[in-house]
């Protein structure tokens, strides 16, 4: 940018806009924090949201925070107060989703202006509020974020052209918010977290239209927002590809937010301060969001982060974004007071255009030349434009890869043909650029002689392109509408050397328009002479006609003239015009392209369009050939032309070409096949792909070579990524490489499988984004992934609300769904999801991704929410595994118990070393208890009420009731998936011969053991009526109606961040006061009479292993006597039940009814356990004693109660507050202090 860019506009503001420009020479000066924040910390409901206004609105309004300026402005205005009372100079307008594209969502969209217009007022409001009380001017912004689509990027993995939204619905938004934003009263305009640098163009197209036509122009801010550690935008721009691309609106204020901590944050903003003119401005989250999506960065540490910021000099704007409260806000700027702000630098680019792609380009007096490269040209590629005209738009791409790989800097994009519809051709390929990141990361230069397709073009591309071109010939008038547009859309521009008269031939004509242009544009537009580009017009030499053999010495010396006499202009030409007359001579035009760029750039000639890397150097062409160049070019003899001529003509057909090396070719099929993959190459991949299929001894099946290679090669691509070396497009095409690969080999496996109706698919995945969230990077990812390993996909895109996932996922019969998020209150959203899935009966899987999510999140606080499977997969690498292994009926079993055994010792480490958790009152805990509807159900009689006693009990009909797991856990032998469960774990590399080992030496003394009868096994039973009273169960007699005995129950207390009930045993049991009779049940039994004895034999032999297999195996009998008795209560006993289920199925509690113990998560009272002996007289029958610490004795026991209503489940109370001791205390006779001894690891307090 030139010195008058940034600098010189602020001299013109007026009003407020001269107010803050001056005030930020002095000071640095402070902006809010998070309004979302602020409002998620209310905990509104959906009531809150809806207001009066709204409260039959046919659509969910809770989480739409901009609603809130309309049905809660007070809320609003004291959170803006709230800010500038901590200090805040500037408050930001609630209107982050502001347009009628994210109010869409909401149903809303008609009420865009009205919520903009209404925020303002509220914005300005609180600064006049606060301006009275402290006498201090305070600023309203408003604030205009990226809405929920994008541009650059397409939500269809299958269809990367495809967009769901135009850059003109996106302005046509935006203007509206716009417009209600003014008319509301605001200071300044703010473009915040641009993810979508695309996005922020129609952003700022709009602002800068109305501004033009209806508006006094007033400060505009520019804030981007860097997801990670690459340093780049969602769409893949790096920071300063970005701040060129918006330089062109010259902001008051360019900066960072959002996505990042203030550590993280640092090289980016000082990226950004070094690289713009304009005040800086950073408002970072507090720190990176926590396994649980929260923030635990305080606001003294942001705030010490923040001020090594502003002592380094980069700062003149500093606030908080995610995470922020007054409370950061006040740290912030008690930091940073008294900290001279950042200077600007002047003339940062005084002599540079600035162009970008995914990366900046910077060509100044540094840089010789820029190749252009020419072949994406339908009319001067034959190729090209063959195969856009057959429809093969993604071959063409790979054209331009070439060009780029040649050295081609820039790349000229031109769709004019007339059999083309040009405007939707140069729509579908620069989409298609887009996915080709080692296209996009160049500039990119929009070729056509009809604007009209121009314009289609820059409304495709974020970065900073070249237009090429405009020109004098439709008059002064039609030449300024249309530099007045490109100069909006942030475009540099080609002016050729035409006028009303016509294309200029001679120096002086070609010197005289461009200075007339020039004029122009910037005295009547203001555009930046460093955007100014200059063709002079590179005319054919060489054709034999006379008037022609000038026609690069014109060039030349209009060249020299023009770069003299007009400051900050740059030129160009198309060199391929120069050797037309020698089209099909290449070895000749080649030679005359580098020979005239020689001389070119020596009089000033910026950059030329020129098939990149099919010229040679100048000091290598032969030199009969370079010396006839010369002479033509230089117009040194009349017969020049003629001798070029016979000298070409004596080449013949043996034309050279210049190739990309294909060394990586030489290597194993494995490597190329990898290579392709990392490299997104798909030209080789088929032919690679059936040579390693003909490799039956290396691949025997067609899948070894999706598991190995081409997994191999994604395993990469992942890692890249992961690391920040890889991106979106380059991800995505490699993904598309490999679903190349795997579309091939499909037929085969179909075949091998030799099954004539198997299905297509390995199974049906429903993808999406939730709602509230925009971003897509995994989930599209993980839908390539999927999809190329014959999964079928169906993606639902971004902001997909529950009822949506829910209804595709019923309709496609899915096998598995699958949500993705990136913002942290897409956590709030999964965790909606889980709990209608539950709500709504359904049984399917649910997979967790996204780059806030996480394990510990999903453990804690979406898989409780849903009873079936749910999973985090941590990348798209893990999603094949873990689908594959759902989508095994053999190794689901397992593959499921071992993620729900893993995620419950998450949920366990988690509560137990959390510091900080709150817990509701015992009162309230019961308002919330769990909500059975009694009225309609009817309690099952037992068939046989009262005691049964079994002594003496078979051995042998225990064996098949044994759950061998535990038994190995024993002894620490642990299968690792697939081979974890029994007998599975005998295939475990690690211990399955160990485990084999222990297994038969337990078999062999099981024998022994019922052979001798060398154990007794004991059991009783109890069926009785019973009603809930509160928290208690009251058990009482058949016929006397008397009371016998009460069952104490604890209730859970934790607080909870969902809906969810708070439990207690006695919930699952019908309450008195609805007069249904109902029942309970309760057991007791014993293994271990005779194990004291056995090990008694063992210690005398010093034998220390068999000691503990006698003991582990009198466990697993006692244990396996209760399963078999609770399944003999449920089928005859009670007889509630006709089930059919197999051992394994018995062990995974798929049956109906709980049998919690006393002293266990349920009831962590040991206490209890005297209840169950006085009613059943349990030592009288069995011979099981309690101690008096209420162990049992033998130790071989196992003691609960039997629930039998189908809502009944296992749960943990966890830990209970004083209030529920107290009252525990008065209804079980005790004292506080002997439950407080008993229930001393239950406490949430200290003692």
């Amino acid at each position: 940018m030139p010195s008058s860019s940034v600098r010189a506009t602020l001299s013109k503001f007026t009003g407020v806009g001269k107010k803050i420009a001056a005030e930020l020479e002095k000071r640095i000066m402070v902006l809010d924090g998070g309004m979302g924040t602020m409002i998620q910390n209310l905990k509104l409901t959906e009531e809150d949201f809806r207001g009066e206004e709204f409260k039959n609105h046919p659509k969910p309004l809770k989480g739409n925070n901009d609603i809130l300026c309309l049905t809660k402005p007070a809320v609003i205005l004291d959170i803006h107060k709230s800010y500038l009372e901590a200090g805040a100079d500037f408050v930001e307008t609630n209107t982050f989703s502001g347009t009628a594209v994210a109010q869409s969502d909401y149903g809303t969209e008609h009420l865009t202006y009205r919520i903009n217009k209404e925020a303002a007022r509220l914005a300005k409001k609180a600064c006049q509020e606060v301006e009275k009380s402290t006498g201090i001017y305070r600023y309203a912004i408003g604030a205009i974020g990226p809405t929920n689509r994008t541009l650059s990027i397409s939500p269809s993995v299958e269809n990367p052209e495809y967009r769901n939204i135009t850059f003109d619905e996106l302005a046509e938004a935006y203007t509206v918010q716009t417009r209600g934003l003014l008319d509301g009263g605001v200071d300044i305009l703010m473009v915040e977290t641009i993810f979508d640098t695309a996005n922020s163009k129609a952003a700022l197209f709009a602002i800068d239209k109305l501004f033009d036509s209806e508006y006094e122009r007033i400060p505009v801010f520019v804030s981007g927002t860097i997801v990670d550690k690459s340093g780049r935008t969602l769409s893949g721009q790096t920071t300063e590809a970005f701040v060129i691309s918006v330089s062109h609106s010259r902001p008051m204020c360019l900066g960072l937010n959002c996505a990042l901590g203030a550590t993280e944050m640092r090289p980016f903003i000082e990226s950004i301060s070094l690289a713009t003119e304009a005040f800086t401005i950073c408002y970072p989250n507090a720190g990176l969001p926590n396994a649980l999506g929260g923030y635990d960065e305080t606001a003294e540490d942001m705030a010490t982060h923040l001020k090594s910021f502003a002592e380094d000099g980069l700062l003149n704007i500093v606030g908080g974004c995610c995470g922020t409260t007054p409370s950061f806000i006040k740290a912030i700027a008690d930091s940073v007071k008294g900290i001279r702000p950042r200077v600007p630098p002047i003339d940062l680019y005084s002599d540079v255009l600035l162009l970008s792609g995914l990366e900046p380009m910077k060509i100044s007096k540094l840089i010789n030349f820029v190749n252009i490269g020419e072949r994406c040209n339908v009319a001067g590629s034959k190729r090209f434009c063959r195969l856009i005209k057959n429809g093969k738009f993604e071959e063409a791409l790979s054209v331009a890869k070439q060009q780029v790989e040649m050295g081609a800097q820039v790349l000229d994009i031109n769709m004019d043909d007339g059999m083309l519809n040009g405007k939707k051709a140069m729509t579908k390929f620069l989409n298609l650029i887009g996915s080709e990141p080692e296209v996009c990361k160049v500039p990119l230069c929009i070729d056509s002689s009809n604007f009209d397709i121009i314009v289609a073009g820059l409304k495709c591309i974020q970065g900073k392109c070249i237009v090429n071109s405009i020109s004098l010939k439709e008059g002064e008038e039609d030449f300024l509408a249309k530099a007045q547009l490109v100069k909006r859309f942030g475009a540099a521009i080609v002016v050729m050397a035409f006028d009303e008269l016509g294309q200029a031939a001679t120096t002086d004509r070609k010197v005289e328009i461009c200075t007339r242009s020039y004029r122009l544009l910037v005295e009547k537009l203001d555009f930046n002479p460093n955007d100014i580009i200059f063709d002079p017009n590179i005319l054919t030499i060489a054709t034999g006609i006379e008037e022609h053999n000038s026609y690069a010495i014109t060039y030349l010396e209009a060249t020299k003239q023009i770069k003299n006499s007009l400051p900050g202009a740059r030129i160009s030409g198309g060199l391929s015009n120069l050797s037309f007359s020698f089209r099909g001579m290449d070895t000749v035009r080649e030679a005359m392209h580098s020979v005239f760029l020689y001389h070119a750039i020596n009089s000033g000639m910026d950059m030329g369009i020129v098939n990149a890397g099919n010229l040679p150097v100048y000091d290598d062409i032969q030199n009969d050939l370079l010396n006839l160049c010369e002479t033509v070019i230089w117009n040194k003899d009349l017969n020049g032309t003629e001798k070029l001529l016979e000298y070409a003509q004596s080449l013949g057909k043996g034309e050279k070409k210049v190739i990309p090396t294909d060394e990586w070719r030489n290597g194993s099929v494995k490597e190329r096949l990898k290579h392709s993959l990392v490299k997104g190459i798909d030209k080789y991949v088929i032919e690679d792909t059936e040579e390693a299929r003909c490799k039956e001894d290396v691949y025997p099946k067609p899948l070894n070579i999706i598991e190995g290679p081409l997994m191999d090669g994604m395993s990469i691509v992942g890692d890249l990524f992961g690391s920040g070396k890889m991106f979106l497009p380059q991800v995505i095409k490699s993904a598309r490489v490999m679903k190349k690969a795997v579309g091939y080999l499909l037929p085969f496996m179909e075949s091998a499988s030799g099954e004539e109706e198997k299905s297509l698919h390995n199974g049906t995945v429903v993808l999406a984004t939730v709602k509230g969230d925009v971003h897509d990077i995994g989930k599209n990812i993980v839908g390539v992934v999927l999809g190329c390993n014959n999964y079928r996909v169906v993606d639902l895109g971004v902001m997909t609300p529950s009822e949506k996932i829910l209804k595709t996922a019923i309709e496609e019969n899915a096998d598995v769904i699958g949500l993705s998020g990136l913002i942290t209150p897409s956590l709030d959203e999964m965790v909606h999801v889980a709990r209608e899935m539950e709500r709504n009966g359904m049984k399917i899987p649910l997979l967790i991704g996204g780059a806030t999510t996480s394990k510990k999140h999903t453990a804690v606080k979406i898989s409780p929410q849903y009873s079936k499977p749910t999973i985090h997969v941590l990348d798209a690498s893990k999603s094949v595994v873990v689908m594959s292994s759902l989508m095994d009926r053999i190794a689901y079993e397992d593959y499921v118990e071992e993620i729900a055994e893993e995620y419950e010792e998450v949920r366990n480490e988690y509560f137990e070393t959390l510091q900080e958790r709150t817990y509701v009152t015992l009162e309230s805990a019961r308002a919330m208890a769990l909500n059975i509807d009694w009225t309609h159900f009817v309690p099952i009689c037992p068939r046989r009420l009262g005691v049964t006693v079994f002594r003496n009990y078979d051995l042998s009909h225990l064996l098949k009731y044994i759950d061998w797991k535990p038994f190995f856990d024993v002894w620490q032998l642990r299968g690792k998936y697939p081979n974890r469960s029994f007998p599975k774990i005998f295939k475990d590399v690690e211990v399955g011969k160990e485990a084999k080992r222990v297994y038969n030496d337990a078999q062999t003394m099981l024998n022994d053991i019922i052979k001798c009868k060398l154990l007794r096994v004991n059991g009783v039973v109890g069926l009785f009526p019973a009603f809930s009273r509160g928290d208690d169960i009251v058990v009482f007699d058949e016929n006397s109606q008397q009371v016998t005995g009460i069952l104490y129950g604890l209730r859970q207390q934790a607080e909870k961040e969902t809906s969810e009930p708070y439990l207690c045993l006695s919930d699952f049991v019908a309450p008195e006061s609805g007069g249904k009779k109902d029942y309970i049940g309760m057991f007791a039994v014993s293994a271990g009479f005779g194990t004291k004895e056995i090990c008694k034999r063992y210690e005398t032999l010093h034998d220390d292993y068999n000691i503990i297999m006698a003991k582990a195996l009198a466990d697993r009998l006692a244990e396996a006597f209760a399963e078999e008795l609770h399944e003999k209560v449920r089928k005859e006993l009670w007889g509630y039940s006709s089930e059919l289920l197999e051992t394994t199925d018995l062990h995974k509690i798929k049956y109906q009814g709980i049998r919690p113990a006393p002293g266990y998560p349920s009831q962590p009272d040991h206490a209890e356990k005297c209840t169950i002996w006085k009613l059943m007289e349990v030592e009288k029958h069995t011979e099981i004693c309690l101690t008096e610490t209420l162990a049992m004795d033998p130790a071989a026991s196992v003691t609960g109660l039997y629930f039998a209503h189908p809502k009944s489940s296992y749960f943990a109370v966890g830990k209970i507050n004083k209030d529920q001791v107290v009252d525990y205390a008065a209804r079980s006779n005790r004292t506080v202090e002997n439950i407080e001894k008993n229930l001393g690891a239950s406490l949430a307090y200290s003692i």
